[in-house]
């Protein structure tokens, strides 16, 4: 199959939501900390204490700002003898995980994901470089895939 007949997959949009929770929740502590010079009582240096919070703001805002660029980044496609996951904005990776090199694929499924209907399917082989976790796929999308990857990592498996 050529690159012109891939058929790429995307996750579910709903995960832009987990992607932003995760990612305001990651930001937390870092805007705390920057915010630490603005308890300084010292009138000279108030002007200058504002720094460090602007700066660690404005990258939250464009961490954020590409949240939804970055979700359709993912994209996953079945081949005839592989699964391709691809994923990134700037820098791009392209991960090719064999159906017969499959150890393992696992559903996993966290609170917030369960709340959104969402899931994250992780395949695992025996080379660690080739690990690949798709995130943001629907339940039931994500169990579908799961069966047939072991379904076809099984009959791959037969020949070896």
């Amino acid at each position: 199959m050529s690159a012109e007949e891939t058929v790429w997959e995307r996750v579910s949009p709903r995960y832009q939501v987990e992607a932003l929770v995760h990612t305001v929740g990651g930001s937390l502590v870092p805007v705390a900390v920057s915010s630490v010079p603005l308890w300084i009582s010292d009138p000279a240096l108030t002007w200058a204490s504002w720094y460090p919070l602007a700066i660690t703001l404005a990258v939250v805002a464009t961490v954020v700002g590409f949240i939804p660029r970055r979700v359709k980044a993912f994209g996953y496609a079945l081949r005839a003898d592989d699964l391709v996951f691809r994923r990134g904005i700037i820098f791009q990776r392209q991960v090719a995980v064999p159906y017969g090199r499959l150890q393992l694929v696992d559903v996993t499924r966290g609170p917030l994901s369960r709340l959104l209907g969402l899931s994250e399917l992780k395949l695992v082989t025996a080379a660690a470089s080739t690990g690949v976790t798709i995130p943001g796929l629907p339940l039931p999308v994500a169990e579908e895939l799961r069966d047939r990857l072991i379904a076809v990592a099984e009959t791959r498996r037969a020949g070896l």
